[in-house]
């Protein structure tokens, strides 16, 4: 089948949602994919994340065939080996105590939303109306669903399909001083990604972190910590909160934990558990037998790589901050392990460089309009790093004025 006779197809026949690059892909394997013409793509993308562990995992692709040769699907209704064990090794990363799974980000934020409704709720004493206000952040992305939308902080996302969940104020991005403003006695959940993704790759402050952890704590709300993208790794350590020194009351997870299989997660602690009761919560195809026995067998590969995750992302940034200080049209490099973003000082160089980058067959893309993001599988080597970063430079030289020879020289420098 061609690129030409598939756009046709999906011109006909689904619902206009993707603005896709014009790419047929058929295999990949480690850091690469390939396309029908059998052209090889390097992966600093991994799908948005999801593969963790780069393409056709040998380890996950021994457990996909043993597991689906004897149970995939048998619904919630009985049990099965592996959520009870996959819910044990998510606690103990986490430091949390309970787990509920789901198909997707969104829905375990969904999920996530309700238990802190349902815990205020069943706080509530003596006829007073339960906590029921929302706290989120500007910038923020929780998922497409209208909860997760109600609590997205970028109004294109929101608005085409208003009126959302009531109850939801918008706070501004890491300052303190307005969060303290909108939160008072009726809060139930201050809601925060560590690390925004689709909001351009932006790590929250420490002092904003402590500050909400605080006024949660006192009150008796609930901290609800979206981990979706910067989760399992990605920082290089389990949980980017885990380099603050701050436990959430609620974290969720999803991308990379199914290494490619739909599986998202809700880990909260026991007291705020309690609050949920058979019947109140539930999925139909969320924590199969197929998809927990990949995500138990990703958790046992994860950890023998975060060491490197950690040790690549500083490599990573470092060849990062020498693009800007090459580049005027480089205004920051933000993020930390492999979730790493490049801002640009427009949003048309910075649709053009990934242009230039996937006609050099290497895959990334933009957020936040002018955002580089940089997503690499987690067993990426300095060589597909180095090798981005001559990419790089060389788009940005074509789409402005070329440097001088200190640039030409310190790039076959660093391939050297």
């Amino acid at each position: 089948m061609s690129l030409a006779s598939v756009i046709r197809s999906e011109q006909e026949l689904l619902l206009p949602t993707y603005d896709r690059q014009k790419v047929l892909f058929e295999k990949g394997r480690g850091v690469y994919l390939w396309d029908t013409r059998g052209q090889p793509y390097l992966d600093f993308l991994s799908g948005i994340g999801v593969n963790a562990l780069g393409h056709r995992h040998p380890a996950i692709q021994r457990v996909l065939r043993q597991q689906a040769s004897r149970l995939i699907h048998i619904s919630n209704l009985f049990f099965h080996p592996y959520q009870a064990e996959l819910a044990r090794r998510l606690t103990k990363i986490s430091g949390l105590e309970r787990a509920f799974f789901a198909n997707s980000g969104t829905e375990a934020w969904e999920g996530a939303l309700k238990l802190a409704r349902a815990y205020a709720r069943s706080l509530a004493t003596n006829g007073h109306r339960p906590k029921w206000r929302i706290l989120a952040l500007d910038h923020s992305f929780h998922g497409r669903t209208m909860g997760s939308l109600a609590t997205t902080g970028q109004a294109k996302y929101r608005n085409p399909f208003g009126p959302l969940v009531p109850g939801v104020s918008f706070v501004r991005f890491n300052d303190v001083e307005d969060l303290r403003r909108h939160f008072d006695g009726s809060v139930c959940a201050v809601c925060l990604e560590t690390i925004q993704g689709e909001g351009g790759i932006r790590p929250l402050q420490a002092e904003f972190l402590a500050a909400a952890r605080a006024l949660t704590q006192k009150s008796g709300a609930l901290l609800l910590l979206d981990e979706i993208q910067c989760g399992l790794g990605r920082t290089g350590r389990y949980f980017a909160y885990q380099h603050y020194q701050v436990e959430p009351d609620i974290v969720t997870l999803a991308k990379p934990l199914a290494a490619g299989l739909p599986l998202g997660a809700i880990l909260t602690t026991r007291r705020v558990a309690n609050a949920i009761d058979p019947g109140m919560h539930g999925t139909t195809f969320g924590g199969g037998p197929l998809v927990c026995r990949v995500a138990i067998e990703f958790l046992r590969v994860l950890e023998g790589l975060l060491p490197r995750v950690g040790e690549l992302g500083g490599y990573f940034r470092e060849r990062l901050e020498w693009l800007r200080s090459q580049y005027g049209s480089v205004v920051e490099v933000r993020g930390m392990g492999l979730m790493l973003g490049m801002e640009l000082d427009s949003a048309d160089l910075a649709k053009d460089v990934v242009a230039r980058l996937l006609a050099r067959r290497i895959l990334i893309n933009r957020t936040s309009e002018t955002v580089l993001r940089f997503l690499p599988p987690y067993i990426i080597q300095k060589q597909h790093i180095d090798q981005l970063i001559r990419a790089l430079s060389q788009a940005l030289a074509g789409a402005r004025p070329k440097p001088g020879p200190a640039l030409r020289t310190s790039v076959a420098r660093s391939h050297r």
